[in-house]
């Protein structure tokens, strides 16, 4: 488990830091023009969202309560591995070291009676 910690730690510091790279050396509007101008753009675009709405599936698979299922889909839309990264560290730490409960979240006992 520690490995999928500092990956999951690698990855927020890296989000963290093209997020301000991209916030402060960028302009959204011309640069999200010049990226749907080209056909590899809106591939990298496309294949970015399918990532976020199968990770979506995870989350609300895991999560029993419906408001924070949609509220952690809501942040994923919207800050894409950045905000995955904090879920998957909270979802580590939450989890105690079980890989099942970090899997399956608050469905573990349910699935296990079965």
């Amino acid at each position: 488990m520690k490995i999928a910690w500092v990956i999951a730690w690698l990855g927020l510091f890296a989000m963290t830091a093209v997020l301000l790279n991209g916030f402060i050396s960028g302009d959204f509007g011309k640069d999200g023009a010049d990226l749907l101008a080209n056909p590899w753009g809106i591939v990298s675009l496309v294949d970015l969202y399918v990532g976020f709405a199968l990770f979506s599936l995870w989350i609300a698979f895991r999560e029993t309560n419906l408001i924070i299922a949609i509220t952690w889909i809501i942040l994923m839309m919207v800050f894409g591995f950045f905000a995955g990264s904090i879920y998957v560290l909270l979802t580590l730490y939450g989890s105690k070291g079980d890989w099942l409960t970090f899997f399956l979240g608050g469905r573990k006992a349910a699935l296990l009676v079965k």
